[in-house]
């Protein structure tokens, strides 16, 4: 069991342990960490600020969450190469919490989630994330693509909008009505960003094409701003206040303090009292989000794994996702998890451990402290053009395309209430709709599955004819809640007038507690009307249920065998038939 001993494991710091466990771990690992750390460090920057944005807070907040996070989840995580930090998927969680509660309320509900996930990594729940179907994944991931993309408008076009609604169907119709007014530098600011985001690929240089798009379109603003033709930037959109008193523009140059999460606002932002009420307000978006955080880290390490050959820890990695959703947050940090595009950058890099991904938070640390001045240059058409890719990698319109050209239609269907939900209501309803409804149509499929088929004219299994009044009937498939009605309702129908009924079971691997009672039910319809039932061939799980049920056949006309052959010539001898197998005659 050796091999499967990362499905079950639940440790501190798996990934670094099993990485020096394996192999010696030299200057040679330590350099190639250490480079892949640094270039998806330089990657991480200007995504971490332009997520902090979008989900409503200063891009600060995003580069703590970079930094802190992007340390404690790879040293206690599960994932030797998983990169955590902000991520695109929380944008649409987050942005309704910041509207309502403010950056204290978004950092109480990433404790509460941190917390969510500790105990689900307790419990040893990691592996069971796998059984979320792809129908629901795709669907709210295309869903919060397309609230991703909408909320970036504002800046991407130069809009001035002074209430955003909360609603989907609002933000749209004041976005359309504020379009009139757009700003030609952000449009072409935003545009030369776009760009050079589809076309830096095509040229086969080894360098994200984020970063070119991100420089160009700085220096396109900085231009059109000397020309009188001004473009909002980071310095000119956010502003703090140092512990002195000193207010600045843009990015702080400082550390992360410590600070009660409920304590930390932001200009214009009311003081949280942390209380009760305040834990329940925020529940089920803390919920989603330690759902949202489970499902991508998860996710993203599952894809890691294929990329390297290696098996992550899904229990330990989820409490290293815990940890860090719990601490950062008392450092201003937001709600992070492992971006798959990050983290697939730095197995390209090179990386050999979860050293990489710890050297990339200290990238972002000393860009934090040393180039805060020159990160407040960054347009905010261009954050919003960034983003605008960003939500159309992770929409995986390929993908849904595929699904919903060729997969059954209780997978569109499914994939088709995910995708509304999440746009038009709430990530909580969406993922819990869209798990109910998967579940419901595969149960529904599964027991469309089992069967009852009349077996009297098989020579070849039954071997002779059955004595008259008598009937073998076989069931296959699993006998659970959502089949077994069905299965002995029809079997009542067909056992009417009938001496006696064999009941062959060896096709059926599943007996649970609706089953067993519809079981009992066919067994006294048979009692009240004569009927004798020889039960024959159970598989082991059924068995186990009856057991455990304290099963009783003697007080039915009911019999138990352990094989088919032994149920018939029991028959045989019971109602007197003596001709040899096959002969067609017989003597009652």
């Amino acid at each position: 069991m050796a091999h499967r001993r990362h499905l079950f494991s639940l440790q501190f710091g798996y990934a670094l342990r099993e990485t020096l466990r394996e192999s010696p771990y030299g200057r040679r690992q330590l350099a190639r960490d250490i480079g892949a750390g640094i270039t998806v460090g330089i990657i991480a920057i200007p995504l971490a600020m332009a997520l902090a944005i979008a989900c409503g807070v200063a891009p600060q907040y995003g580069l703590y969450s970079a930094f802190v996070a992007g340390f404690l989840i790879p040293l206690a995580g599960g994932s030797r190469f998983s990169v955590s930090g902000p991520t695109a998927a929380f944008v649409v969680i987050l942005v309704p919490v910041v509207q309502q509660y403010g950056l204290a309320g978004l950092l109480v509900a990433s404790v509460m989630a941190g917390v969510m996930q500790i105990l689900m990594a307790g419990m040893r729940l990691g592996r069971y994330i796998q059984y979320i179907p792809e129908s629901v994944t795709l669907g709210f991931t295309a869903g919060i693509a397309v609230v991703i993309a909408v909320l970036q408008v504002e800046d991407l076009l130069g809009l001035t909008i002074a209430d955003m609604p909360h609603e989907f169907a609002a933000k749209v119709q004041t976005l359309a009505l504020a379009a009139p007014g757009l700003s030609l530098p952000s449009v072409w600011v935003s545009a030369a960003t776009l760009v050079v985001m589809v076309i830096w690929p095509r040229l086969g240089i080894a360098v994200p094409a984020h970063l070119p798009a991100v420089m160009v379109g700085t220096l396109l603003a900085v231009a059109l701003s000397s020309w009188g033709m001004p473009v909002e930037t980071v310095s000119s959109t956010f502003d703090f206040t140092l512990p002195d008193g000193t207010v600045g523009v843009g990015i702080p140059p400082l550390l992360p303090d410590f600070q009660f999460p409920w304590q930390r606002v932001q200009a214009g932002e009311a003081l949280l009292t942390f209380s009760w009420a305040l834990v329940q307000d925020l529940l089920s978006a803390a919920f989603a989000i330690a759902m949202l955080g489970a499902i991508e880290s998860l996710l993203c390490a599952v894809v890691l794994d294929g990329m390297t050959g290696k098996k992550h820890s899904a229990n330990s990695e989820l409490m290293g996702q815990g940890i860090g959703n719990v601490v950062t947050p008392f450092f201003g940090g937001i709600t992070a998890t492992a971006a798959i595009a990050r983290s697939a950058a730095n197995v390209r890099a090179g990386a050999q451990s979860p050293v990489a991904a710890m050297t990339h938070a200290l990238v972002v640390l000393v860009a934090l402290v040393s180039l805060s001045q020159v990160l407040g240059y960054l347009p905010m058409a261009s954050m919003a053009a960034l983003l605008i890719v960003v939500a159309w990698n992770m929409s995986e319109t390929p993908k849904a395309l595929h699904l919903l050209r060729s997969a059954p239609i209780s997978d569109v269907l499914v994939f088709s209430v995910c995708f509304a939900l999440t746009v038009f209501v709430d990530m909580v309803v969406a993922i819990s709709a869209g798990v109910v409804l998967a579940s419901l149509l595969f149960m529904k499929n599964i027991a469309e599955m089992t069967r009852v088929k009349e077996l009297d004219e098989n020579h070849k299994l039954v071997g002779q004819k059955l004595p008259l009044g008598w009937k073998l009937f076989k069931i296959n498939g699993p006998l659970f809640f959502a089949a077994a009605d069905q299965v002995f309702s029809d079997l009542a129908i067909r056992s009417k007038g009938l001496k006696g009924v064999v009941i062959y079971l060896d096709s059926v691997p599943i007996l649970d507690a609706g089953g067993l009672l519809a079981l009992e039910r066919f067994l006294a319809s048979c009692a009240t009307q004569g009927t004798r039932v020889f039960l024959a061939d159970f598989q082991f799980q059924p068995l186990k249920t009856l057991a455990k049920a304290g099963f009783a056949p003697e007080i039915y006309p009911c019999t138990l065998f352990p094989t088919l052959s032994a149920a018939l010539e029991k028959l045989n001898e019971a109602t007197g038939v003596v001709d040899e197998v096959g002969s067609g005659t017989r003597r009652v």
